[in-house]
């Protein structure tokens, strides 16, 4: 990484408006014949596509990505030797407006860093005797081509017989251009290489072409993507074909835009003719899964559209899969989400006017992320972009890059990002120097906090998200959930302090260790005092409320049973389904297994009705949505102006499907010690997930093998792991080192076979088969006509089935004869 200090930028003469085509510049040099090496750095405020001789330079895309240009901006560095010769040859680029120029956020303020796009880039021609310096100066020349307009939210307007033929070649004749005007750019350093590319990873084909009114095609992909759409066409010149991107169909089968709200997500492409014509748009991306298109010249086949899957290149490192498909897809969708909205920067959603770097939504997923794939560069960079902006504004804004509308204040899960995803990122790597680095924007981010707080250690005034997106929260307010925002704020406070402190003792700092320490102790025992009674009730009767202080170590161990007791009950009263927003649905399944509810949170990994994690997998659902119920079950959207089909924050429960389910958890930084402890449940017979750690592959495989368990470990080199095999009838525990190791022990009884439905069934058993308790239900109304039976569930819970018809009180044999023949219905 090389900062190349400050750049000389050059742009068009005038302010780019809505619409304005884009800048395409260009220059002529001469190379001699003893040429050595040719390197080229360019950088861009916009989006910028850089040819030499007629050849873009490198595979790159939405290139220099987004970063808090006014602190820091992205440059790359290629070696361009093989594309230029002695002789006359050309260097140029086209800069649409990009994060920099055009609107962002749901105001669509433009502007934002730039009032223009502009470039900057330096060809060094080395010799050996010499280096000549090719820079962007008024020797390079401006013009337009066919990029009629861009934006990131609007789309790419491309009309390819505006294209000047030749223009990034030797020989063009740029007479009718004018010279670039130097461009004054606020930009902070320049580094080489900071960031990892964004690039094209991957390709979809149409799984369905559907043809409708007045010559349109709705073309689906199959899977909800962030990327854009290539087209192979033959038509006429001035033929334009348009594009809209929708990630759901409406009832009539036509697009629906709700989840874009002021987004228009459409491109258009006007033909050059003459023959076959390949293009795809380079200034913009959508989020989609279908998309309309009009204007196409004859019968639109499958073979015609391929959609471009685009996001942060990164590699790989986590995965997971069960018996039940629809665990296995849920795991799918999330990593799903999380590809999507890691283009350049971790946003919360690819589609609508917002693709802001929320601190939140990242900060509730980091565990999960750092699992899934080796985020060291996109966090690491987007870190330096909020210390940068944190030190400006004094606080850390709720999105980095802060672009919104309003200035941030301290928040918990939000704010305290600062702290948690950089001990989160060193925890995963063991790299110390992740610490280090942010380690003045973790105290400062304490230091603002501490001030604020009372004189009983509590965080207990200001605008807090509390549990934000709580389901039962009204649609207008999703921070007005159930649970005390301050409880929220105090518990998450409790957790960075000590994170903090932690971190001070990894960085030897000593005095700082037992400044953190203290802290962390007055703030647990603030949280303590005014939110936990002496027997460990909390006051906040609610899922997140007792998760946080289950889950950060807040109470003693009596308190804490009582606490998971308590959260039984109440996940067990709403029938298993979801009652977490942000704050708490990364830590609910976890706060039930590790209290001896390993029951109750399968029960909640498996229910299926609204709002639940497979509710929206039996919805159709390919990517984690921002709502849980962001699709209602007649297949419309639920219109809140917050319904992104494409959030990742709330499968973060995939962590635990990880380390539970799955059974790797790592107990030291770097994975040098972990535990392989799956725990079974739920009716699963098999469950495999494998991490590529720093020091290579750790996995853990558990099947039904015949009348057998199996477990199938593998452990890298220099790391030792605790393995607890499931269900073992000596309750194994065993340490082992680098290598393949396998268990087999006789499956227990029933564990494995197929559920029997019986009168003797708990209800909370028959509740898991949906056709059976559908069947159930209506017999109840038919012996209990007016009775609101669909409560029965979660108010009887382990009460056998056979129950109900015991009470009635004149037709219990009856009843219970049309309680079997319902059950004979179900899928078990």
């Amino acid at each position: 990484m090389t900062d190349t200090g400050r750049p000389a930028f050059i742009s068009a003469a005038e302010p780019s408006e809505e619409g304005s085509p884009a800048p395409y510049f260009r220059r002529g040099f001469e190379v001699g014949d003893d040429l050595v090496r040719a390197t080229l750095t360019a950088t861009a405020l916009g989006i910028a596509e850089i040819w030499v001789n007629g050849h873009r330079v490198g595979d790159e895309v939405l290139f220099p990505g987004w970063t808090s240009y006014s602190h820091r901006i992205v440059a790359r560095t290629h070696d361009v030797t093989d594309l230029v010769a002695v002789g006359d040859n050309a260097v140029g680029a086209i800069v649409g407006e990009g994060w920099a120029v055009g609107p962002l956020t749901w105001e669509n303020n433009r502007h934002n860093y730039a009032d223009r796009p502009a470039l900057h880039a330096r060809l060094e021609l080395e010799y050996a005797d010499r280096t000549d310096v090719v820079t962007t100066d008024a020797s390079f020349r401006v013009g337009t081509g066919a990029v009629r307009s861009s934006g990131i939210y609007a789309g790419e307007v491309h009309d390819a017989r505006a294209e000047p033929v030749g223009w990034a070649s030797a020989g063009f004749d740029d007479s009718s251009w004018v010279p670039a005007a130097a461009y004054d750019a606020e930009v902070g350093r320049v580094e080489v290489d900071g960031a990892p590319p964004i690039r094209r990873i991957e390709e979809l084909t149409p799984t369905s072409i559907t043809e409708r009114a007045s010559g349109r095609f709705i073309v689906d992909f199959g899977q909800n993507i962030s990327g854009w759409v290539r087209l192979t066409v033959s038509g006429n010149a001035g033929d334009t074909i348009v594009l809209r991107h929708a990630e759901l169909l409406n009832p009539e089968g036509g697009l629906e835009l709700e989840t874009l709200r002021s987004a228009a997500a459409t491109d258009r492409y006007t033909l050059r003719g003459g023959g076959e014509e390949t293009w795809e748009p380079a200034f913009t991306f959508h989020g989609f899964r279908y998309a309309e298109v009009a204007g196409w010249p004859g019968t639109l086949g499958a073979d015609d559209l391929r959609a471009v899957v685009v996001h942060s290149d990164m590699e790989r490192t986590g995965w997971f899969e069960t018996s039940d498909p629809l665990v296995t897809k849920l795991h799918e969708n999330t990593v799903w989400s999380m590809r999507d909205n890691f283009v350049g920067v971790p946003t919360d959603c690819p589609q609508r006017d917002e693709r802001l770097g929320w601190t939140g939504d990242l900060n509730a997923f980091s565990p999960t992320a750092t699992y899934l794939y080796d985020v060291r560069g996109v966090l690491g960079s987007w870190l330096q972009d909020l210390a940068a902006e944190q030190e400006a504004a004094g606080t850390v804004p709720w999105s980095v890059p802060d672009v919104l509308p309003t200035p941030s204040t301290a928040t918990a899960l939000w704010s305290d990002v600062a702290v948690s995803l950089p001990w989160q990122l060193y925890q995963e790597y063991g790299d110390t120097e992740i610490l280090r680095s942010s380690w003045t924007s973790m105290t400062s981010f304490m230091g603002e906090v501490e001030a604020a707080l009372d004189d009983d250690g509590l965080w207990g005034h200001g605008f807090q998200f509390g549990d934000w997106l709580d389901p039962d929260a009204p649609s207008d307010n999703p921070a007005g959930g159930k649970t005390d925002r301050y409880l929220v704020a105090q518990a998450y406070l409790c957790r960075t302090t000590r994170e903090l402190a932690s971190a001070a003792e990894v960085l030897g700092k000593r005095d700082d260790a037992r400044h953190y320490g203290a802290l962390a102790d007055r703030v647990r025992t603030a949280f303590r005092r005014h939110f936990v009674t002496e027997v460990g009730r909390v006051v906040s009767e609610s899922a997140t409320g007792y998760a946080l202080p289950i889950m950060f170590g807040l109470l003693d161990d009596d308190q804490r049973q009582v606490a998971g007791d308590r959260l039984r009950e109440i996940v067990t009263a709403v029938g298993g389904t979801i009652s977490t927003g942000f704050a708490g649905t990364p830590l609910i399944t976890d706060a039930l297994s590790s209290t001896g509810h390993v029951d109750v949170a399968y029960d909640m990994l498996l229910q299926k009705k609204s709002p639940s994690f497979l509710y929206p997998v039996t919805m159709g659902a390919t990517t984690i949505w921002e709502r849980w119920d962001s699709v209602l079950p007649d297949g419309t959207i639920n219109a809140t102006g917050m319904t992104s089909l494409n959030h990742y924050a709330l499968g973060a429960v995939a962590d635990w499907l990880h380390r539970v389910v799955g059974g790797l958890t790592r107990t030291s930084p770097g994975w040098e010690t972990f535990t392989v402890a799956p725990l079974p449940g739920g009716g699963l017979t098999s469950a495999r997930t494998a991490h590529e750690t720093v020091r290579g592959r750790a996995e853990s495989n558990w099947y039904v093998d015949g009348e057998e368990l199996v477990l199938d470990v593998v452990v890298p080199e220099g790391a030792t792991a605790t393995v607890v095999p499931p269900l073992h009838p000596e309750a194994l525990v065993v340490e082992v080192g680098a290598g393949r190791h396998s268990w087999r022990w006789p499956r227990p009884a029933g564990f494995g076979e197929d559920v029997v439905l019986t009168l003797e069934s708990p209800v909370k058993d028959v509740m898991k088969d949906d056709t059976a308790w559908a069947a159930v239900l209506d017999v109840l109304r038919t012996y209990f006509p007016g009775v609101p039976v669909e409560a029965a569930g979660s108010q009887l819970g382990d009460a056998p089935l056979g129950m109900l018809a015991q009470r009635h009180p004149s037709a219990s044999e009856d009843m219970a004869r049309d309680l079997l023949a319902a059950l004979a219905t179900g899928t078990s």
